[in-house]
């Protein structure tokens, strides 16, 4: 029976070019896992978008001296451009600056008032009086007065990842002038998040049998050493959704607070531009539904305790003000966090140049070298290191070498020696060691999707290439290469028997490295295409024009394909050609020499 799932990755903030620690820590293995389960057969909703409200967006507008609107744009369509070429494939990448999210995120509040999860209080807040403004949170950079570092937020510490009170933070400065902010009084908006928090608690712990640990220590075990307190979610600032509230007109509803509404609102758009405007409820109004997120570890907190509060709180009443009807908002089924990715010793740094940009990288590298690299150093549950050495070794050492070797050699050569097609044996003549290879091959659908289903990336394609080191080592045993020489019957078994194999590896290694199997796939002959396209659209509404990334599905889009091998023998094969590039070793030099410049 197909399964609904909501595939929801983090929303990246217009202000800079995504690398490869934001592609590893959300992205990739968000399209990973969406991946395997359309090739199961499941209803899959992949959602994200950019980020348009968040103060690093008007930051990066401040320093460019251009509008905000401007600047947003200009990253969100490099966003789209990057995701269509690494093959992140999106049902909709949107933006929270919709008519739409507008809509859902103001609903949400409502449905948060109505239901008595708000409250308005005074409280001091950082003022600039050389800007006469108050300052954003994230204006505001200052010494932790929890850990001691100096470059914390005023709202968060990326150092020990606690959230703060911004007027705790010590020794502040505007990020604006380097001017010191005095505290003044503002009113604002509070989610009650302590009326939330044993509803929270227990959700949590009904998860703790499968999420990870990384993600339970910094979300459940916050909530029982702090507890959950009351957080503004409004904001003094002139971008971003009007508060729904006659009087508030100077405010705007927190980022915090609305971001992450977005995954719900872009199911919503994308259902109404899809043409069956009721169709997000398949997902959002379904207790059977399993929603997963993929975010970065200094964003576990607010979707593991703070989201969950919010859709706990609005739940019903959300539906019958948006809706109009009853229900409840499904919860998230789990959270899988990744850790950060460094670089060569070092943690990235987008303003020191310190970092692979993911948009340039793709001009002298393949997709799928990129994605086999942050696959198999992909920081689950510990930081990872991105290193040119070791991205060059792996390159060749197990992606060509391994893989792509074995794929190439057995098809070339069965290309060759039969004449382009595929041996036209009798499958029941299939000898022991061949049956012994395809069962074991067959396997590899259950081993490697168990670990896909449990989002354990690394493992599910380690898995693969020790399934395709078999393979390997089954042609050592049998020497087709000797064989047709004096006995081309037997040869024909061996080349078939891996041709089969190859044809299931295929497709267990597709979600991991979709182009080069979608060459295969045309070298085997099939016209149908594992996958289908993403394209752009432009959407019009109320707020101007925006460019969406969409993804249209092969056929109905539910046709199971993660399954063994069907091949039959005897079918015309088109001629193959190498999946992969060997690099050289003057890469890792040319490339470190690039960094910090």
């Amino acid at each position: 029976m197909p399964e609904n799932i909501l595939i929801a990755i983090a929303w990246p903030y217009a202000n800079a070019e995504i690398h490869v620690g934001n592609i590893t820590g959300s992205h990739l293995p968000g399209d990973i896992v969406a991946r395997y389960h359309r090739l199961k057969g499941d209803n899959v909703l992949m959602v994200s978008g950019t980020d348009s409200h968040g103060t690093p967006v008007t930051i990066a507008a401040d320093k460019e001296g251009k509008p905000v609107e401007e600047v947003y744009k200009k990253y969100h369509s490099g966003f789209i451009d990057l995701f269509q070429q690494l093959g992140i494939q999106y049902d909709l990448f949107t933006t929270t600056h919709t008519e739409n999210h507008f809509k859902v995120a103001q609903s949400m509040f409502l449905a948060l008032q109505k239901n008595g999860f708000l409250f308005t209080q005074k409280s001091m807040q950082w003022y600039s009086p050389s800007s006469k403004r108050f300052l954003p949170d994230r204006y505001v950079e200052g010494t932790c007065y929890i850990c001691g570092d100096p470059g914390a937020r005023s709202d968060q510490c990326d150092k020990c990842g606690n959230v703060l009170e911004p007027e705790k933070l010590l020794n502040p400065r505007s990020k604006v002038d380097g001017s010191t902010p005095e505290l003044r009084e503002t009113e604002h908006f509070y989610l009650d998040l302590s009326k939330l928090e044993p509803e929270v608690a227990n959700f949590l712990r009904e998860r703790s049998g499968y999420m990870r640990e990384t993600v339970m220590g910094e979300s459940l075990g916050k909530i029982e050493a702090e507890g959950l307190k009351p957080r503004p979610i409004t904001r003094d600032l002139d971008w971003g959704i009007p508060v729904p509230v006659e009087g508030w007109d100077d405010k705007r509803l927190y980022v915090w607070f609305e971001a992450v509404i977005g995954y719900l609102s872009a199911a919503v758009e994308w259902a109404k531009i899809s043409g069956n405007p009721e169709a997000w409820k398949n997902w959002w109004v379904n207790p059977s539904a399993r929603a997963f997120y993929f975010i970065g570890k200094d964003n576990i907190f607010f979707h593991t305790a703070l989201w969950p509060a919010e859709l706990m709180g609005a739940g019903g009443q959300f539906l019958q003000i948006f809706a109009e009807e009853e229900g409840a908002l499904t919860m998230p089924y789990d959270v899988p966090a990744n850790q950060f990715m460094n670089l060569e010793g070092q943690k990235i740094s987008g303003s020191r140049n310190w970092a692979v940009w993911g948009r340039d990288a793709l001009t002298r590298y393949d997709p799928d070298a990129l994605r086999y690299y942050l696959t198999v150093n992909m920081p689950e549950n510990h930081d990872s290191d991105w290193d040119w050495k070791e991205f060059v070794a792996k390159n060749n050492g197990e992606l060509v070498a391994t893989w792509g070797n074995l794929a190439n050699r057995v098809l070339s050569f069965c290309y060759k020696h039969w004449e382009g097609t595929i041996p036209a044996i009798d499958p029941l003549t299939l000898r022991s060691a061949d049956l012994e290879l395809l069962a074991g091959i067959e396997t590899g659908f259950e081993s490697v999707g168990g670990f896909l289903d449990g989002v354990k990336l690394r493992a599910a394609l380690q898995e693969a290439f020790r399934l395709a080191s078999t393979v390997n080592q089954y042609l050592d045993r049998m020497e087709p290469w000797q064989a047709v020489k004096t006995d081309k019957d037997s040869a024909a078994l061996t080349i078939y028997t891996a041709l089969k194999a190859i044809d299931s590896l295929k497709v267990i290694f597709t979600p991991f490295l979709p182009f080069t199997c979608e060459k295969l796939n045309g070298f085997f002959g099939y016209e149908t295409p594992l996958f289908g396209k993403s394209y752009i659209e432009t959407i019009t509404d109320a707020l101007g024009e925006h460019s969406v990334l969409r993804y249209r599905p092969v056929g109905s889009g539910a046709e199971r394909q993660w399954k063994p091998s069907e091949l039959k023998p005897g079918a015309k094969l088109n001629q193959p050609g190498p999946l992969f590039k060997k690099l050289e070793e003057s890469v890792i030099e040319e490339e470190r020499s690039r960094l910090g410049k």
